[in-house]
């Protein structure tokens, strides 16, 4: 009996499509539960000993590889008709096992905006046990603490998660300016990021076990400890190509029964008595949708998909942080990550460094974090400029999501609109490094969007139909339409990137901006002077959500998914991913989606009690 023979064979209560960051925490926590048999399937190999995505300092080497699903947008005219590659995990462990180990939290009123939509259990209050449920945290001593600001609040933490996280043992060259400069710019040291406000600087805390100095991912820390587990089965390089739908016996009701898989080159049909849970991304899970019927009419039409429910907002409401990359050389004698990569040698001695006593440029990640506010860069008049044209889009589409989105422009709210990251090196894909110079890069990262793109299946010729491997159209729509604030945004952004340069201790490491090219005049105020390099050379942050969102209040009008994640018109089919996501938050999303997916399970075990019979229909 094959592997494919094997797996449909078991008798599934939840099939979980997924095995990346949200669905293995399901897996894991559903299967302790030795009633209930969970079954996981997963597009990529499993990669336990792959050290590109183990060892920390080789962060990005992933990306583009065997492990990438290799996406990118549609030309984007707000990017001057450029495309964007847009990385995302194709690999037990999905993107966490390809990121860059980043652990923070949104804003408290990040989430409360989501409870505020319409979505109870989704405030800060509420979503704080699950963000400790999933980590154990390693507090840093004293002397750490002293030497590098890596301070903490203890009860803001967990200490009995699958996940490790730490402050990292070392630094990179520039940490050691980083809290100085901040400061005397007017950016306070934020005493800990994770309890509920992020505001300030402050050094990222990683996904790293401080004991074997390895990335801490949902592979290695929630499916590998569980993975005997007789309740549990995973498949591994399985396509999932549609949910299966059907009306209920003796019911006008849709129900979902499974799913199609395309695996070692045959096709099967794998069901579950309870539950299918979608938990493929932002991108993937929208696009299984509409493969299975489910979205907008016209878009399946178009598709050659035969409509069973119709909700035109999957694939919706796609929202994305954009960044900028701003380059500085840097003195010659500074040591960089790029020329460890680049020279045999000093990778080989890295390499030994490194399996020898777990030290070295490999356990160093970029951790030079703060986030800003807009009444931090530009006047309050300037402020109430950018108020006044956000009120007045509000007013205009008349969303619950824009009229919050429209409050970060109150000069009272304490909220960081802009993050910056500092790390030598050259983070541009734009600029080319010169033979014999070093260089150091300023990350600029709007945190909430007014862009608002999509996520669809192509449009087919008639007579033919949309399969999974179609790669979906994505197209995030950057600085298009109510986009023209984000625009404005990240040329205001640009002025403290370059305050900050300029101010020591970290200007003594700056030789001179080298992309954008400075101007032979006085650096002005104008941020329009910034306008064709945001335009030419924005990229993404990694970081897409909303493309299945909560409805709230509105419900089936606004979103996809209800506030216990089961999709309109299907309840035992859910979504638990980032896609769900109905608001951007000011954060890098790793955590928040490890959050969603344990308050997920828990749901799913409390929904599954009140249910009276399972699933009944003919596997016809």
């Amino acid at each position: 009996m094959g592997r494919v023979d094997e797996f449909a064979a078991q008798a599934f209560d939840y099939l979980i499509v997924g095995g990346g960051t949200a669905g293995l925490v399901l897996a894991a926590r559903l299967s302790e539960h030795p009633d209930i048999v969970v079954g996981v399937i997963e597009a990529g190999p499993a990669a336990f000993d792959e050290e590109a995505i183990n060892i920390p300092g080789l962060y990005g080497s992933t990306v583009g590889s065997q492990y990438d699903w290799h996406f990118e947008t549609v030309p984007q005219l707000g990017l001057s008709g450029r495309k964007l590659p847009w990385p995302r995990g194709k690999v037990l462990g999905g993107t966490s096992a390809l990121n860059f180990m980043a652990w923070n939290r949104g804003n408290r009123e990040d989430y409360d905006a989501w409870k505020e939509l319409g979505n109870p259990g989704w405030g800060w209050d509420d979503l704080l046990p699950y963000f400790k449920r999933s980590e154990t945290f390693h507090a840093p001593d004293i002397t750490h603490q002293t030497q590098h600001h890596s301070y903490y609040q203890e009860e803001a933490h967990g200490n009995t998660g699958p996940l490790q996280t730490t402050h990292i043992h070392n630094y990179g060259p520039a940490h050691q300016f980083w809290h100085p400069t901040l400061n005397r710019v007017g950016v306070k040291t934020n005493r800990d990021s994770l309890a509920g406000s992020n505001r300030g600087a402050w050094n990222m805390i990683c996904t790293v076990d401080p004991l074997s100095q390895t990335r801490s991912y949902s592979a290695n820390a929630y499916y590998q400890p569980v993975a005997t587990r007789s309740n549990l089965v995973l498949l591994t390089e399985a396509m999932v190509t549609e949910v299966l739908i059907k009306k209920a016996a003796n019911d006008d009701q849709w129900v979902a029964t499974g799913v199609n898989i395309l695996c070692d080159k045959e096709q099967r049909s794998i069901y579950a008595a309870r539950e299918v849970i979608l938990s493929a991304g932002s991108v993937q899970s929208p696009q299984l949708l509409e493969l299975s019927g489910v979205g907008n009419a016209e878009v399946l039409k178009a598709a050659g998909i035969h409509v069973r429910i119709a909700n035109s907002n999957v694939g919706e409401n796609l929202q994305e942080h954009m960044m900028t990359a701003t380059i500085f050389e840097i003195p010659p004698d500074i040591p960089t990550r790029d020329e460890v990569l680049r020279d045999s040698t000093l990778r080989e001695a890295a390499n030994r460094e490194y399996e020898g006593s777990k030290t070295g440029p490999w356990t160093i990640l970029p951790c030079s974090i703060a986030y800003c506010s807009l009444s931090q860069i530009i006047t309050p008049q300037e402020l109430e400029g950018l108020r006044s044209k956000a009120e007045s889009v509000a007013k205009q589409t008349d969303k619950r999501r824009d009229k919050i989105l429209a409050r970060q422009f109150c000069e009272s709210v304490n909220l960081g609109q802009l993050e910056y990251l500092f790390d030598v090196g050259n983070w541009s894909p734009y600029y080319t490094s010169e033979e014999g110079k070093k260089y150091g890069t300023m990350l600029t990262m709007l945190q909430y969007p007014w862009s608002r793109g999509s996520i669809h299946l192509p449009a087919k010729d008639p007579g033919n139909r949309a399969t999974i491997h179609d790669k979906p159209i994505i197209d995030p729509q950057y600085y298009r339409g109510h986009g023209e604030i984000d625009l404005e945004v990240m040329k205001i952004g640009q002025r403290l990137t370059d305050r900050i340069c300029a101010t020591k201790p970290l200007s003594d490491i700056i030789c001179s901006r080298v992309f954008p090219p400075m101007s032979d005049s006085v650096p002005s105020a104008n941020i329009d002077e910034y306008d064709e390099f945001v335009r030419n050379y924005t990229i993404t942050d990694w970081h897409p959500i909303g493309t299945c969102a909560m409805g709230g209040l509105e419900g089936e009008k606004s979103g996809v998914v209800d506030d216990r994640l089961r999709v309109y018109g299907i309840p035992n089919l859910r979504v638990v991913d980032a896609s769900i996501m109905p608001l951007q938050i000011s954060a890098h999303i790793q955590a928040t989606v490890y959050a969603i997916a344990e308050k997920a399970a828990e749901m799913i075990i409390e929904d599954m009690g009140s249910k009276e019979t399972d699933v009944n229909i003919a596997h016809t």
